[in-house]
C-alpha cells in the first residue's frame, strides 16, 4: 500500500492508497493552524485504522517536499523518514514538490490551449506559483522554476499571459477579487473542497460570475497525490531515487 502525506501548508491531507485495487482506502483532510507536529502522526494512525491496515502494510511512502511552511515541510519529511526506519522492509520513498501535486489533477482537464498555473499561499500576502507543462505528467519543478511575490506580482504575470489560464491551488479572497477583470483566468481552489457540504464535494458546478468554481473531479486531494506518486514510481523517475530534502525558495528564519 502507498501512504501519501501533504502537510506542507495549512491544508493537510493523509491518504492510504491500494495500487492493486487502484483505489483510496481512507483519507483525512484538515486545516492545521501550524500544528502539524501534533496532528500528523495521529492523522496517519486514524487513516490506517479506518482502512483496517497496519503500518507494516505500507510499502511506499510519498510526501510533499515544499515549498510551504518551514515547519510543515520539515514535519512531513521527518514523519515519512521515521515511519520508513520503523518498517520491517525498507519502503519506496517518493518526494514531490507541492505545486506538482496541486497541478497534476488539473492538467488533463484543462483542455487544449489552456495553461495550468499552480499557486500556494506563502503567508503575509505572498504567493508561490509555477506554470505546469501540459506535456510532462512527471513534472518536478526545481526552486528556480518557482515564482514568488505578493498578489500584485502574480496578477501582473497573469495579465501578461495571452493564453487561457487555470489558476489552481490556495487562492485568497483578495486575490480572487483582483482577478475578477481577467476573463482568460479561471480560478479553482481544490483545497477548499473539503469545507463544502458533502453533497457538493467533487460535484460539477457551473462557473459563477467571478469566474471561480471548484471544478468537478473524481479524485480527492489525497488521491491525486497518491496517483501522482504511483506514476513516478512506475516510471522510475528521479523523485524515487533522490534523497528527501526540503524544497525551500528562501532560507529558513
Amino acid at each position: 500500500m502507498l501512504l501519501a502525506l501533504d502537510v506542507a501548508s495549512s491544508t493537510c491531507t493523509v491518504a492510504l492508497f491500494d495500487p492493486v485495487r487502484d483505489t483510496v482506502l481512507s483519507e483525512k483532510v484538515w486545516r492545521s493552524r501550524r500544528r502539524q507536529t501534533e496532528e500528523t502522526l495521529p492523522a496517519v494512525a486514524e487513516v490506517l485504522g479506518q482502512a483496517g491496515a497496519g503500518m507494516d502494510d505500507v510499502r511506499v511512502l510519498a510526501v510533499t517536499t515544499g515549498p510551504g511552511s518551514f515547519t510543515g515541510v520539515r514535519i512531513g519529511i521527518s514523519v515519512v523518514k521515521g515511519i520508513a526506519l520503523g518498517l520491517p522492509e525498507p519502503p519506496e520513498l517518493i518526494g514531490l514538490p507541492v505545486l506538482s501535486a496541486v497541478a497534476a489533477r488539473f492538467v488533463p482537464l484543462a483542455g487544449p490551449g489552456a495553461d495550468v498555473w499552480a499557486v500556494l499561499q506563502a503567508g503575509r500576502g505572498h504567493f508561490n506559483w509555477a506554470s505546469a507543462p501540459v506535456d510532462d505528467p512527471l513534472w518536478l519543478p526545481a526552486a528556480a522554476h518557482h515564482c514568488a511575490g505578493q498578489a500584485g506580482a502574480l496578477v501582473a504575470a497573469l495579465q501578461a499571459e495571452g493564453r487561457p489560464v487555470w489558476l489552481v491551488g490556495e487562492l485568497s479572497s483578495a486575490l480572487r477579487q483582483d482577478l475578477e477583470g481577467l476573463a482568460h483566468v479561471r480560478c479553482i481552489d481544490p483545497a477548499a473542497d473539503f469545507d463544502l457540504p458533502g453533497e457538493y464535494k467533487n460535484a460539477a458546478r457551473p462557473q459563477n460570475s467571478a469566474g471561480t468554481d471548484p471544478v468537478g473531479l473524481t479524485e480527492t486531494r489525497g488521491e491525486g497525490l497518491a496517483r501522482l506518486a504511483m506514476r513516478h514510481l512506475c516510471a522510475g523517475s528521479p523523485a524515487c531515487t533522490a534523497p528527501l530534502q526540503p524544497l525551500y525558495l528562501r532560507p529558513p528564519q
